[in-house]
C-alpha cells in the first residue's frame, strides 16, 4: 500500500464585510499525528510469542518499554483568506513537517479582478511554514464582489529528486534476513503509481523495523488493528510512518503493528534507527513490511526504484522471491 489522500468537502462562509462575500469549498488530505508520550511493553511468554501491552508483565519477567505517539492529532493544510482595504489576499498555512504542494482554483468571480492569464495558480508552501499566495483587488465602486474558490494539495515538493547518497539500508535488524514477497515488475497488489516499485518483506509481526534513510518524520498512523483482503474495512487502517528525506523523497513504512510506533512528526531518525514493529494491519495478505520510496511529479505520488545495500557495501535489487540479509 502506499500513502492515500484523505479529502473532505464543505461549504464555510466566514464572517466578511457586507460587501463582500467569498465561498470556500476545500478538497484536502495528508497522514499524520501530533501525540503525547505513553509506553509499550514488549517481552516473550512462555511459547516465545511476542506480547506487547500497556502494562507491565504481571510475572516480574524482563521487559522492553517503549515510547509511543498517542492522541494523535491530523495535520492539515489551510488556505485562507483575509480582507484589505480593496484587496483580497490569499495565504496556505501548512502544519505538516514535509512540504505540500498546492493549487488554488476559482470557480466564479464577480467584481474582483481575475488572477494574471499566464499564472499557474500553483506553489510549493515549506514545513510548518506559511505562504502567501497571490491578491486579488476589488473592482472599482462594486458594492458586493463574490469569489468561490477551492484548493488541493498533496505531500511533498513537485521539485523532489531521488539522490540517495549510498544505497538504502535494509530495513530490520542487522545479520537477519526476510523473504521479498513482491517487488517490481511484479505488481500483484502494487497497481497504483505511488505502489509500484514498492518493496514487501515477509516477516512476522512484532519484528523490529529500523530506518533505512535518515529523514524527518512527518505522518505516523499507530492505532489502527485490522488487517486482512477486504478493502472497504481494511483498505486505508494500515499503520505507517512517513519519513522525509532530504532529497525531497520520503519513505512510507506501512502495515507496522499496532502501537508499536516509536518516534512522531517532527522527530529527526538516522539511517539504522529503531522506529517500529512490523504488524499485520490495514490491506494485508499476511504479517509483511511494506517499504516504498515516493516523489511527488507534480500533484501525484510516485514510488521510485530503490537499491539496498548487501555485504561489502555492494548495492541490490530487490527480487520477488529474494532473501536479503541486512548489512
Amino acid at each position: 500500500m502506499g500513502p492515500e489522500g484523505h479529502g473532505r468537502q464543505e461549504v464555510l462562509r466566514p464572517p466578511l464585510p457586507p460587501c463582500l462575500l467569498l465561498i470556500l469549498s476545500l478538497a484536502a488530505g495528508g497522514f499524520g499525528g501530533k501525540a503525547a508520550a505513553d509506553q509499550l511493553y514488549k517481552y516473550q511468554d512462555e511459547d516465545g510469542n511476542w506480547i506487547f501491552s500497556d502494562r507491565p508483565p504481571e510475572d516480574g519477567r524482563s521487559a522492553e518499554t517503549r515510547d509511543l505517539a498517542t492522541g494523535a492529532s491530523t495535520p492539515v493544510v489551510h488556505v485562507r483568506h483575509s480582507v484589505a482595504g480593496r484587496s483580497i489576499r490569499f495565504l496556505a498555512e501548512n502544519e505538516f513537517h514535509a512540504p505540500v504542494e498546492v493549487i488554488l482554483a476559482f470557480d466564479g468571480i464577480a467584481g474582483v479582478e481575475y488572477p494574471p492569464p499566464a499564472a499557474e495558480l500553483r506553489w510549493t508552501v515549506p514545513p510548518r511554514e506559511s505562504l502567501a499566495l497571490l491578491s486579488l483587488g476589488v473592482l472599482g465602486n462594486v458594492e458586493a464582489p463574490e469569489v468561490a474558490y477551492r484548493y488541493e494539495y498533496l505531500i511533498g515538493s513537485p521539485d523532489a529528486r531521488h539522490a540517495p547518497e549510498r544505497p538504502y539500508r535494509i530495513p530490520y535488524a542487522l545479520a537477519t534476513a526476510y523473504r521479498v514477497t513482491q517487488a517490481y515488475p511484479d505488481t500483484a497488489t502494487h497497481r497504483t503509481p505511488d505502489s509500484r516499485h514498492a518493496v514487501d518483506f515477509a516477516m512476522p509481526v512484532g519484528t523490529n523495523i529500523f530506518a533505512a534513510r535518515g529523514g524527518t518524520v512527518f505522518a505516523v498512523a499507530s492505532r489502527n488493528y485490522r488487517g486482512g483482503l477486504d478493502t472497504t474495512r481494511h483498505g486505508a487502517g494500515a499503520n505507517v510512518v512517513q519519513i522525509l528525506h532530504d532529497d525531497g523523497t520520503f519513505a512510507v513504512y506501512a502495515h507496522l503493528n499496532r502501537s508499536s510506533i516509536r518516534v512522531r512528526p517532527g522527530d529527526r531518525v538516522s539511517r539504522g534507527e529503531y522506529i517500529a514493529d512490523s504488524g499485520n494491519t490495514g490491506f494485508s495478505t499476511g504479517p509483511h513490511l511494506h517499504f516504498a520510496v515516493i516523489r511527488n511529479v507534480g500533484m501525484r505520488l510516485e514510488s521510485v526504484p530503490v537499491l539496498f545495500e548487501g555485504r561489502n557495501a555492494t548495492s541490490v535489487v530487490p527480487a520477488t522471491g529474494q532473501v536479503l540479509t541486512a548489512y
